[in-house]
């Protein structure tokens, strides 16, 4: 039995755990759970728990269910929204099959197949996300707007009623679960916050962010209020980004810094730049993997339509920060296109993949755009070399379907179902009629 295993073990009996909540993701990114007695836990450590993946999405078709639930020790932390007499613990879990072979279908496992060929490569991928998230109040009324909570905008201090205290009790409960906030504040729409994660490796980030995910939920709920990641949930306010930081580090020191260039980006950091846009299109549907995505990326206010890089351009898809600028630990790159609703698991490891083939390939980077992107007209961005972002699901899925880095990244399973999936969401939404269609065209048709 090894120290991690000991130390689990040890803090259920210490703590007087009452049950332990093993969670996974479904392969669009939705938290799986379920529930054992601390009597149960030595047993899934050395065994795990089995289930029947038919009954979760992308995982397994019924003639090949078995699946098998490996709690890692690691992860273990209890729930601090449960009861404090008698506390709820929560592990994450690695998706194997029945021989002990890692599941195909599990998203944990194609972010750690990502991270291990960058590590044979002298490489820890760190990532640092900014999630935007919405509070509207309750209850939510079938197929009308949702009410925000408050009206402020950015960096505004508000009073906001019954959710005057949501995020004060969101991050001390995220930091009671070991989870690093660096800072959090109001954003430009109404009802609109912002949370900012420490950086983190990408794994144990792809992990805080579904448990952010959870406890935004909890702690939202408790108050009487609503939370929500839809990418775009008012039309006239602007949408819910995850902007995210990122850098590789080869051992302690950041092999994206470089103090002799003008933005402090090495020639790796360029190459991986290079390769995030050489590969921008095809990454789209695992990044912005709903319908409401494209929403958010068509609206502006801050959300990318566009391929390109810029120092502090934020317009632009790339962007290089220049905070701290001779602190070689702090330098990093800013993916903005990726949305708070995307499977972290899987968008982590494509960025990952997309960024490390612009490092093996030697790829050049283009020349930085200076201007606001949205504001030049289409002639003066093709002259530039600026192409856009898909715009739509259905785009996105289309060059998805014609990658071979996505295809390789994601596996064959994964990559399947979710392109039908992601087909069959599309289809679903082109046969609606929408309030829009409504309101312009049944007065006058």
């Amino acid at each position: 039995m090894d120290k991690q295993t000991e130390f689990v073990l040890r803090a259920m009996e210490e703590r007087d755990v009452s049950f332990v909540r093993l969670w996974f993701t479904d392969v669009l990114g939705f938290l799986k759970s379920v529930a054992i007695s601390p009597a149960e836990v030595e047993g899934a450590f050395a065994e795990g728990i089995g289930f029947d993946g038919s009954s979760i999405e992308g995982f397994a078709r019924v003639y090949e269910s078995d699946m098998v639930a490996c709690p890692d020790a690691s992860t273990f932390q209890t729930l601090p929204w449960r009861d404090h007499a008698r506390p709820t613990a929560r592990m994450f879990c690695d998706i194997r099959l029945p021989d002990g072979s890692p599941s195909y279908a599990d998203p944990r496992h194609v972010l750690k197949r990502a991270l291990d060929k960058a590590a044979e490569r002298g490489f820890t991928f760190y990532t640092h996300p900014e999630v935007e998230f919405y509070l509207f109040q309750s209850p939510l009324v079938p197929g009308q707007p949702p009410r925000p909570l408050d009206d402020g905008g950015y960096f505004d201090h508000t009073t906001l009623g019954q959710g005057s205290d949501f995020r004060r009790k969101t991050i001390s409960m995220l930091e009671q679960m070991g989870i690093s906030v660096e800072f959090s504040h109001h954003e430009a729409g109404p009802g609109q916050h912002e949370i900012d994660l420490r950086y983190a490796d990408a794994l144990s980030m792809a992990d805080n962010i579904m448990t952010f995910r959870v406890v935004v939920k909890e702690v939202a709920a408790s108050l009487g209020i609503h939370a929500s990641f839809m990418p775009k949930p008012l039309s006239f306010a602007p949408g819910s980004g995850m902007h995210t930081h990122m850098s590789l580090f080869e051992g302690d020191t950041n092999a994206f810094f470089d103090a002799a260039d003008d933005y402090r980006l090495s020639a790796i950091a360029r190459q991986f730049v290079a390769g995030l846009l050489d590969h921008a299109g095809e990454i789209t549907a695992v990044t912005n993997q709903w319908v409401n995505s494209y929403v958010r990326l068509a609206s502006g206010n801050e959300a990318p339509s566009f391929i390109c890089w810029g120092q502090n351009n934020r317009s632009a898809l790339v962007r290089v920060p220049s905070y701290k600028p001779d602190k070689g630990a702090s330098a990093r790159i800013e993916l903005r296109s990726i949305d708070a609703a995307a499977n972290p698991y899987l968008a982590f490891a494509v960025i990952l993949n997309a960024g490390l083939d612009g490092v093996s390939r030697g790829l050049e980077l283009p020349p930085g755009a200076e201007d606001d992107v949205w504001s030049l007209t289409d002639r003066e961005r093709r002259a530039m070399g600026i192409d856009p972002l898909p715009r739509n699901l259905d785009e996105a899925v289309a060059v998805m379907e014609r990658s071979e880095l996505v295809s390789e990244t994601l596996g064959e399973h994964v990559f399947d179902y979710f392109l039908k999936n992601k087909r069959a969401e599309f289809d679903e939404y082109r046969r609606q009629v929408t309030p829009l269609e409504l309101s312009k065209l049944l007065p006058v048709l």
